[in-house]
């Protein structure tokens, strides 16, 4: 247990920092899947 608490202290921010980076960059695929998503049908009104 003794040898757990430095791991955690050691390993525990860059994997909150990795979770939190992961969840900002989930949010900028969303926009980015969805603007592809939608270009077929944005092209079509141009045509």
């Amino acid at each position: 247990m003794q040898e757990l608490i430095p791991l955690i202290s050691e390993v525990g921010f860059p994997v909150v920092v990795t979770l939190y980076l992961l969840y900002r960059i989930e949010a900028k695929l969303d926009n980015v899947v969805e603007s592809i998503q939608s270009l077929p049908e944005r092209m079509r009104e141009r045509a």
